[in-house]
């Protein structure tokens, strides 16, 4: 006779869960790490919930607003918060429109005000610096990081697109790449003559990095489970690269050199809508974020070529 499971049911609120990130998954080809954002955030407001004695398909405003501010007093700074209000809002509107609830009790909740953290940046001395320091590796893991370095500052990738680049990504004209971003959506990047290059001598290198006449789909293999360079890896090859070209470490990963690249392209007058397309953003609204640097360059400009500010007079016809 087959025992009895005595393993807990999962309770509503669970499944409601698991369907609603499903629902990610299949209808907005949510990534993984999205995915896992999502659950984290859901599974702490449902537990400050059952601690109430209350499930998701009955909570009230005041029972979102009271988890807000039980936030608020646990230190949580209001990015974070607007962050898990967003997550809450689109699940109850999951769980009205899957007619598990009649209503949807974030409507009437303002978001937190956020202050606008500007992104941490890199001069272009200090990208110099760091790219001499790559190009000092010597050796197949040498040429690697010298190729990965080049190409997140020529292209303004983010780390997981990178290193996840399949070596299909390079057609047949070297001055482009497809990367696949974030939704599944495919953009065409531009890659300048120095990234270029050291692709070029990467791929002549791959081979040797392989070993043993070994295959691989990803343009930069490793020998890990995943068969690819892993984020967390590559940002630590990035600390120890910052110790070498004497920067501090505290203050690289990748995600700041991809703050560099927007930066460093505004500085030198690119317009935003143009970053915004090379960064693969959804919305402008994201990418306005870098808008200090043209504020920066703009009042420059003024006080470089405006005959007023100059102390000059004005031509008159």
């Amino acid at each position: 006779m087959a025992k009895r499971s005595h393993a807990p049911k999962p309770t509503a609120d669970l499944r409601h869960v698991e369907a609603f990130l499903e629902m990610l998954m299949a209808e907005r080809a949510a990534a993984a790490n999205t995915v896992a954002a999502y659950r984290r955030d859901i599974l702490g407001f449902t537990a400050f919930l059952a601690k109430r004695g209350r499930e998701s398909h009955g909570a009230s405003a005041d029972d979102v607003r009271a988890y807000l501010a039980a936030s608020s007093r646990a230190g949580v700074n209001p990015r974070t918060a607007a962050r898990r209000l967003s997550t809450l809002r689109q699940f109850h509107r999951f769980l009205a429109a899957e007619g598990v609830r009649p209503d949807d009790p974030t409507v009437s909740i303002d978001s937190p005000k956020r202050g606008r953290a500007l992104p941490k940046i890199m001069g272009e001395a200090e990208v110099e610096a760091l790219l001499d320091a790559a190009a000092r590796r010597e050796g197949p893991e040498g040429a690697r990081i010298a190729v990965l370095l080049e190409v997140l500052y020529s292209t303004g990738l983010r780390v997981s697109e990178l290193v996840g680049l399949p070596l299909a990504a390079l057609g047949r004209d070297p001055r482009f790449m497809v990367v696949r971003g974030k939704g599944g959506k495919e953009r065409m990047v531009p890659v300048g003559e120095k990234a270029e290059a050291a692709l070029a001598r990467w791929r002549a290198a791959r081979g040797q990095f392989l070993r043993g006449g070994r295959e691989s789909k990803w343009l930069f293999p490793s020998r890990g489970a995943g068969g690819h360079l892993t984020r967390q890896r590559f940002a630590q090859i990035l600390k120890e690269l910052a110790l070498e070209a004497k920067l501090d470490p505290a203050k690289l990963s990748p995600h700041v050199l991809r703050h560099a690249f927007a930066t460093h392209l505004l500085n030198r007058g690119a317009d935003l809508r143009s970053v915004q397309r090379l960064l693969g953003h959804a919305d402008i609204s994201t990418t306005q974020i870098y808008t200090h640097v043209l504020d920066d360059r703009l009042k420059s400009l003024v006080q470089t070529h405006h005959p007023l500010a100059r102390g000059l007079k004005p031509r008159r016809g």
